[in-house]
């Protein structure tokens, strides 16, 4: 008695697999994240307008060329803001909010204001940090140079030491402009906050 013949799978072409997203960002990082103007919280060379500008770095150094940064602070008279618009600019009403993608070279920029203190504090930027790798975003604080008596009674900076104090304190340029770094490991690490 004769075998039965083998059976050979059909042939349907060239194995294909849908795309799926990725553990931490994913392949979508963009999508709902980019809108015309999102680094302008303030219109670019309005009064009072600065830029608030710095270099995002990995714990080796190295600058971060995909990382995304979110800002939020009150106004220059310590208002919180209730303008709608946070993602249709409409280059006059202030939002308090912003978002920024890193440079090639790591580099991130905003348009905006000098905050000012609400309710008697330290005047600062709340600051969102995301980053391939990062399974969470890291959250953190960008306080101005200025207020002196403010920041020594702020709970959050008279709580570290000096050198980790340092870390979230920007540091004012001559045109008036804000700069500021943020490292998210090593020597220099900014402080992050849990929640």
């Amino acid at each position: 008695m004769a075998a039965p013949p083998a059976r050979t799978p059909r042939d349907h072409g060239p194995k294909t697999y849908e795309p799926t997203g990725g553990q931490t960002v994913g392949p979508f990082f963009a999508f709902g994240l980019d809108y015309p103007k999102k680094h302008e919280v303030v219109f670019p060379h309005s009064p009072g307008a600065i830029v608030l500008g710095g270099t995002v770095y990995d714990g080796a150094g190295a600058p971060i060329p995909d990382a995304v940064i979110e800002i939020w602070s009150a106004d220059e008279n310590g208002e919180i803001p209730r303008a709608r618009g946070a993602f249709r600019r409409d280059d006059h009403s202030f939002t308090g909010f912003g978002r920024a993608a890193t440079t090639d070279v790591g580099r991130y920029e905003f348009w905006t204001r000098n905050p000012g203190p609400v309710d008697d504090r330290a005047p600062f930027f709340s600051v969102i940090v995301f980053a391939r790798g990062l399974p969470d975003k890291l959250v953190t604080r960008i306080y101005l140079p200025e207020h002196d008596e403010l920041r020594t009674a702020d709970p959050l900076l008279s709580s570290l030491e000096p050198d980790e104090r340092a870390t979230l304190i920007a540091t004012r340029l001559p045109d008036g402009h804000l700069h500021h770094d943020i490292h998210l490991q090593g020597e220099k690490e900014t402080v992050f906050l849990a929640f």
